[in-house]
C-alpha cells in the first residue's frame, strides 16, 4: 500500500550519557500501522551539525508533519538548574525556518507545562501524555485536508498567547475554554490518559535501520535499553508529576505484546533493560504476569535471547512481596531502585499518598524490599528527597541513619524540589501566594527579586500560569524550586529568593563518615565534589559508557575509585549482595 505520506519525527536532546527517545519507536509502531512514512531524525549524535543535517533533511524531504519529543525541560536538579528547552527551541526554529509542514511536541517534560511550550516554542500543535493516537488522527487530518479543531486531546496554538486544546471524550462535551476564571479542569489536570495510549501492540524496536531510532546504538553509548509495561499513574503523590503528566488511571499494556518486544530487543545485543513505568510494582498482578510470561519463554526454550536480559526497575516500597522479588529474580532482574523519599511518617502522611490521599507505605516496607532483594541477589539503591515542607535538620538525621543502617547498594539523598506548575505542592504554593506574596522556601538561582506566584484562578490564561514556573516576568529563565524553610540555614539564605541552601549540603556531607561515602550519593553544589549524581553530563556515568559498563548507573557507584582509574573491568557488578 502507498505511504499516505511521511512524517518526520525529531529528537532534540543532546545531553549524555545518550537516552534512546522510546517515544519515538511508540509513535513510529502506530504512525506506520496507520499508513504512514516514518523518518526519524535523531539530533543526539550530531551535536555539532545537527543544523546541517536538519537543513539537508528537510531540503530534499517534504513531510505532512514533523513531531518533535521533549523528554525532560531541565535536569530537574535544584542545586544546577539548567534548562533544555532553549536547546529545542533552537532546533525547532531551525525545521520552521526549513519546511512549511506544521510542528507538533510532545513527551513527558512537555506535558508538564504544555500550553507554555506551545506558545513559547511557536508550534502549531502540541500533546499532554501519551501521543500515539492523537498524533495519528492529525497525520490523518493532514493529509485529508480536514481541520484538526475535532481531534480530541490536540493542543492547538491559535496566535501568540493564546492555546486551547480540544475537549477528550472524559470531560463528556464540556467545553474548554481560555476565559478567567480558569479552572484545572479545562486543562486536563490529573484526567485519565489511558484512552490516549496504544497498549496492545508490541512497540518496533529497530537497530542500525535508516531514519530510525538505533537502540543498540545507544544501548554501546548509554548502557541501557528501555521497556514500558504501562501508562500512569492512580497515585496522587504531592511533589510527582507523573498522575497528571502520563494520567490518572494505569494504562496497562498487553503482557505478551510487552514481552515480544524485550525479546527482540535482546535479539538485537540489548540486554540490558530499564522500565519506564511510573513505578514497575504499581498494578502488581499485571507486573507478576508479565516476569511470570519472560520466565515461561526463558524456560521453555534454551535458545531464547531472554536468557540474556539483565533487567532494572523502578518501584515503590510497597507493594512487595516474597513472590514479587523470586519472580524479578527469575526473569533476569538485577537490580532495583526504590523510591523511599523518608522514614518520618508525618513527612511520608503529607506527601506519599493514594489518590484518596492516604499513605500506601511505611519504612518497614522499605526495610523488607531491600531484604528480599538481596536475598534473591538482587542488588538495591534506595533514594531520599530532603527538603519537602516540614523538614528540619533531625528529621534528615533520622533518616539517613536509618537508611543507611539498611546497608542498600547505594543510597541517595537529593535535597529540595524543582516546582512544575501540576504538582500539589506547586499549586499549594501558588495559592498561598495569591500573586501578591512570597513564601520562605521559594528559590531560583536565577531569581533577581521575590518570587510571587500566581494561582490559576487568578491568571489570564494556562500560559500565563505554567510560565512562572520557568521564567521571570521580564522573559528571562528562572526555575523555580523549593526548599524547606526550616532547615538550619543562616536567615539570609531562607530570606533570599535566590539562596543556597549550602548548610545543609554541609550537614549531610559531614553527618556520614567519610569512610561510607563509597554506598551513598549526595547532593552537591557546583564544584564541591567531583561525585556529582546529576545525570546529565556527567563525567563518571560518561566514562562508564567510555569503558563499557552496562546496567544501571547506580550498579556501579561504589565501584567508581577503580573503575576511573582502570583497575577494575567491565562485566562485574558493583557490590555483593548475598547478605
Amino acid at each position: 500500500m502507498e505511504p499516505q505520506g511521511i512524517v518526520t519525527l525529531v529528537n532534540p536532546n543532546q545531553i549524555y550519557p545518550p537516552i534512546a527517545p522510546y517515544a519515538l519507536d511508540v509513535l513510529t509502531t502506530a504512525l506506520e500501522a496507520a499508513g504512514f512514512e516514518v523518518h526519524v531524525l535523531d539530533l543526539t549524535f550530531h551535536l555539532d551539525d545537527w543544523k546541517q543535517v536538519l537543513q539537508e533533511y528537510l531540503h530534499s524531504v517534504r513531510p505532512l508533519l514533523v513531531g518533535v519529543t521533549c523528554r525532560n525541560t531541565d535536569t530537574v536538579y535544584a542545586y544546577e538548574q539548567r534548562p533544555f528547552i532553549d536547546g529545542y527551541k533552537a532546533v525547532i526554529d531551525e525545521i520552521r525556518a526549513s519546511t512549511q509542514a506544521p510542528v507538533i511536541a510532545g513527551g513527558v517534560g512537555f506535558s508538564t507545562m504544555p500550553f507554555a511550550l506551545v506558545d513559547y516554542f511557536g508550534i502549531e500543535f502540541g500533546v499532554k501524555g501519551p501521543g500515539e493516537k492523537i498524533i495519528c488522527e492529525l497525520a490523518q487530518a493532514l493529509h485529508d485536508g480536514s481541520s484538526p479543531e475535532n481531534i480530541a486531546g490536540l493542543l492547538i496554538n491559535h496566535s501568540p498567547g493564546h492555546v486551547t486544546r480540544v475537549p477528550p471524550p472524559v470531560l463528556s462535551g464540556r467545553a474548554v475554554t481560555t476565559s478567567t476564571p480558569l479552572s484545572f479542569s479545562a486543562v486536563g489536570r490529573y484526567e485519565s490518559r489511558a484512552w490516549q495510549a496504544e497498549t496492545r501492540q508490541a512497540y518496533t524496536r529497530r537497530s542500525g535501520v535508516p531514519h530510525k531510532v538505533d537502540n543498540l546504538r545507544y544501548y554501546r553509548l548509554g548502557g541501557l535499553g528501555s521497556i514500558l509495561t504501562k501508562n500512569g499513574c492512580v497515585y496522587k503523590c504531592t511533589h510527582c508529576v507523573e498522575p497528571d503528566a502520563k494520567g490518572t488511571s494505569f494504562a496497562r499494556r498487553d503482557v505478551e505484546a510487552v514481552v515480544d518486544e524485550i525479546e527482540a530487543l535482546t535479539a538485537q545485543g540489548i540486554y540490558d533493560l530499564h522500565t519506564t513505568d511510573s513505578e514497575f510494582n504499581l498494578s502488581i498482578a499485571h507486573s507478576k504476569k508479565l516476569l511470570r510470561e519472560i520466565v515461561k519463554r526463558r524456560d521453555g526454550d534454551v535458545s531464547s535471547p531472554l536468557r540474556q536480559l539483565k533487567l532494572w526497575v523502578y518501584c515503590q516500597p510497597a507493594p512487595f512481596d516474597e513472590e514479587f522479588a523470586e519472580l524479578l529474580a527469575m526473569a533476569g532482574c538485577k537490580g532495583v531502585n526504590v523510591g523511599a523519599d523518608h522514614v518520618r511518617p508525618e513527612m511520608l502522611d503529607a506527601w506519599k499518598v493514594t489518590g484518596k490521599g492516604t499513605r500506601y507505605y511505611d519504612f518497614s516496607d522499605t526495610v523488607r524490599l531491600v531484604r528480599l532483594s538481596h536475598q534473591y541477589g538482587m542488588l538495591t539503591m534506595v533514594e531520599a528527597l530532603f527538603g519537602m515542607p516540614g523538614e528540619t535538620q533531625e528529621t534528615m538525621r533520622e533518616c539517613v541513619d536509618r537508611m543507611m543502617a539498611l546497608d542498600a547498594t547505594v543510597t541517595g539523598f537529593s535535597l529540595g524540589l524543582r516546582l512544575f506548575p501540576y504538582m500539589d505542592l506547586a499549586i499549594s504554593l501558588a495559592q498561598r501566594c495569591a500573586g501578591i506574596r512570597t513564601l520562605p522556601g521559594l528559590q531560583s538561582n536565577n531569581a533577581t527579586g521575590p518570587i510571587i506566584l500566581k494561582p490559576l484562578e487568578k491568571c489570564e490564561s494556562p500560559i500565563e500560569y505554567e510560565r512562572q514556573f520557568m521564567f521571570d516576568e521580564a522573559g528571562d529563565f528562572r526555575l523555580v524550586c523549593y526548599f524547606s524553610p526550616d532547615l538550619p540555614e543562616a536567615p539570609g539564605t531562607v530570606g533570599s529568593p535566590n539562596g543556597i541552601w549550602s548548610a545543609s549540603v554541609d550537614f549531610l556531607w559531614d553527618h556520614i563518615p567519610e569512610s561510607e561515602y563509597y554506598r551513598v550519593m549526595l547532593p552537591t553544589i557546583s564544584g564541591s565534589s567531583e561525585n556529582d549524581n546529576n545525570y546529565a553530563d556527567n563525567p563518571f556515568l560518561t566514562s562508564l559508557n567510555r569503558m563499557g559498563y552496562t546496567g544501571a548507573f547506580w550498579a556501579h557507584w561504589r565501584d567508581r575509585e577503580l573503575i576511573m582509574n582502570g583497575t577494575t573491568t567491565p562485566g562485574t557488578l558493583a557490590a555483593e549482595v548475598a547478605r
